[in-house]
């Protein structure tokens, strides 16, 4: 079956949901021979039978009753768009889906989504944090509305989306107060022999900073590597090591963290792109990120 009839789902659907034939006739205000037609149609199209006989009933068979869940969600997903569309209510909040990717800054994904819950429309955000690759098949499958990620899309994945860069910032190392005044002196060399926490070796940042350090010929100690940002950054406020984090969110990270900034790494830059299936950004919320992030958060 290389299509389906919706206009014969929905009589299906309509006979399954009323039980009968002349029922369905009724809800629908058609003639019974028109609905007897339609249901064999579509037994045609999908090759079985989708209900018997039991008695003076119809009950579906296990192939209508899987026919029967899909046609269930179907009408419900067409009703709830038609309600959007037309008779959305004033005061509805407007639905946001956001895929996060699980390496970025839970810091500057706050920043980032902010704007979204000042628009003048009320917004009702959902936020999904994973692996880049399984939130963008969730993009693909329009699940999502966009994806926050620190890399662009990967042309081999196999994925229609497009890659809009939101802005970049530099990096900057923090530790506690007893670190800082250790390597504030002599910084970026007082880095040589440094406790350090990285992140995992499969980020963007990571690789950045391993390019840095062989141009520079430092050589930190990595006492450990996190693949969750802000347990890199829990361990950090513990004094387990120095850490860094986004230049534009510096203020914010000595708040939380109750650390000091001990200086920019020259050349280390992170940037953040918004994923989306549409070329050009159209989704009110998404709008809203994209003016904020390249007007007040980053800098290029």
């Amino acid at each position: 079956m290389d299509w389906l009839n919706y206009h014969h789902l929905l009589y299906f659907w309509t006979v399954a949901r009323e039980g009968s034939i002349a029922r369905a006739c009724e809800r629908l205000h058609v003639a019974q021979p028109t609905i007897s037609n339609q249901l064999r149609k579509l037994e045609k199209s999908i090759g079985e039978k989708l209900f018997q006989r039991a008695g003076r009933h119809l009950v579906l068979t296990e192939t209508g009753q899987l026919v029967m869940r899909y046609a269930d969600e179907i009408f419900s997903l067409g009703q709830e768009l038609t309600d959007v569309l037309q008779d959305r209510p004033t005061g509805t909040p407007l639905r946001f889906l956001v895929g996060v990717a699980d390496v970025l800054p839970k810091l500057i994904a706050y920043r980032l989504l902010e704007p979204a819950l000042r628009l003048p429309e009320p917004v009702q955000l959902t936020c999904d944090e994973g692996k880049l690759d399984d939130l963008l098949m969730e993009l693909a499958a329009h699940r999502l509305d966009i994806v926050l990620s620190d890399v662009p899309m990967r042309p081999t994945l196999n994925v229609r989306a497009y890659s809009h860069r939101l802005g970049e910032c530099s990096v900057s190392v923090f530790g506690t107060a007893r670190l800082a005044r250790k390597l504030q002196p002599g910084f970026p060399g007082s880095l040589d022999g440094a406790p350090f926490l990285m992140p995992l070796g499969n980020t963007a940042l990571r690789r950045a900073l391993e390019h840095w350090f062989d141009s520079q010929h430092i050589r930190p100690q990595v006492v450990a590597e996190f693949e969750d940002s802000a347990l890199l950054n829990v361990f950090g406020q513990a004094g387990v090591g120095v850490f860094t984090a986004p230049s534009a969110i510096d203020k914010e990270t000595c708040r939380q963290y109750g650390v000091r900034p001990i200086g920019e790494l020259p050349g280390v830059r992170e940037r953040y792109y918004a994923i989306s299936i549409e070329r050009k950004l159209k989704h009110p919320a998404v709008l809203a990120i994209s003016q904020t992030a390249r007007e007040a958060l980053f800098t290029y």
